[in-house]
């Protein structure tokens, strides 16, 4: 008996519950490995788990061939096993506009980070897409919201989802996420599959991702999904699901928008308290029909929208922010009266036809002032005089 006490250890991952009704304790991105532990079905009816939960517990020790089994739960994403039997299920909560916003803005040269403050604020629930064409800068503008979350938010869980992207872009990222959160990295993970993995790969990761997610609300925390892209994704699921017969511009099936559109419309604000926020990239312009049809399915479906410009970015303006198209729908609950008046000037005074002219405008006026408080008062005073 003593013997076998010793040879229990601590079992820690996120549940994956398989199709018959066991399931895996995960690691590192979800992946299936030897280290693997066993859940029982009856174990998770009678807790209640479901994929997604972060579990802590006892498992037995392994016996040959099979996996250690869990034995004991002692926490179900960092609360009791009490706490977790009496929480709301996702769907069950009551979505609600964003009305609390994400701040962008960290340094005085973060241009980027102020421009969305001021013209395309983020808040928490939102439901936001970058649109972007090859080339544009959509890699380091999202590279940039993740360490401006990580800086100014320390309540908010990061997942960065990058879907169908080249290995050195995922190393790259992680390192940065890694560095950027400090004392706080148990507060974000990098998930990923890599362009060489098959579509099958794409779509479980995106939809362990998501239900990481939705496990992390229901008990009140507030999680940011940056997602890279949503136009791959989609691609991804194009190629596996099973096919209606009815086939749109470009070859895509309807069937293939369901999955991604089941991730991006998760996000929400949520009364009972906390909220999903999912920013996603879609691309455009790159040559493919199927990419328009994508990103015209998805159009519209977002409450926020940032339009990247290849005419800025041919021109080395960076970031390439089309301000003129870019917006948030209700952002009068994410604004206070100041920004809100700033923001009807520029627009009103500032801003043209030409996207070149009215952004070199607009950094001139960043560049020369230490944040965006400053610029509002001044341009406010300014006003007033006038």
């Amino acid at each position: 008996m003593e013997k076998r006490d010793r040879e229990r250890k601590q079992a820690r991952g996120v549940l994956e519950v398989m199709e018959k009704g066991f399931g895996f304790l995960r690691q590192e991105n979800y992946l299936s490995g030897e280290d693997d532990v066993y859940v029982s079905e009856s174990k998770i009816k009678a807790l209640k788990l479901k994929t997604g939960d972060y579990i802590e517990g006892v498992a037995s020790p392994k016996h040959s061939n099979n996996s250690r089994a869990l034995e004991t739960v002692h926490t179900i994403n960092n609360h009791t096993v009490k706490e977790s039997l009496g929480r709301k299920r996702f769907d069950q909560l009551t979505p609600i506009f964003p009305d609390k916003k994400i701040k962008m803005e960290t340094t005085k040269t973060n241009y980027a980070g102020r421009i969305i403050d001021l013209f395309s604020p983020i808040g928490y629930g939102q439901r936001g897409m970058i649109v972007a064409p090859p080339k544009v800068g959509k890699t380091t503008l999202l590279e940039t919201f993740a360490q401006s979350i990580l800086k100014n938010h320390k309540d908010i869980y990061l997942i960065v989802l990058l879907i169908d992207e080249r290995p050195e872009e995922v190393t790259a990222f992680k390192e940065m996420v890694i560095e950027a959160a400090g004392e706080n990295k148990d507060h974000v993970e990098v998930v990923y599959s890599t362009f060489d993995e098959q579509p099958s790969h794409h779509k479980r990761v995106a939809e362990m991702a998501l239900s990481r997610a939705k496990s992390l609300v229901e008990f009140g925390e507030n999680v940011v999904i940056l997602l890279d892209s949503i136009t791959r994704l989609s691609r991804a699921y194009n190629l596996i699901v099973p096919s209606t017969g009815k086939v749109l511009s470009g070859g895509l099936d309807p069937n293939a928008l369901y999955g991604p559109k089941r991730l991006f419309g998760a996000a929400r604000n949520l009364r009972e308290g906390g909220s999903l926020t999912v920013i996603a990239s879609a691309l455009i312009d790159t040559g493919s029909r199927m990419d328009d049809m994508i990103f015209e399915e998805f159009k519209g479906t977002g409450n926020m929208e940032l339009y990247l410009d290849k005419s800025l970015s041919e021109r080395r303006i960076f970031p390439a922010i089309n301000i003129q198209k870019s917006s948030t729908r209700h952002d009068d609950l994410l604004l206070n009266k100041k920004v809100l008046d700033t923001q009807e000037l520029i627009r009103r005074e500032w801003l043209s036809s030409n996207p070149i002219e009215e952004t070199q405008t607009i950094l001139k006026a960043l560049s020369t002032t230490q944040s965006n408080n400053v610029l509002c008062t001044a341009l406010m005073d300014s006003k007033k005089k006038a």
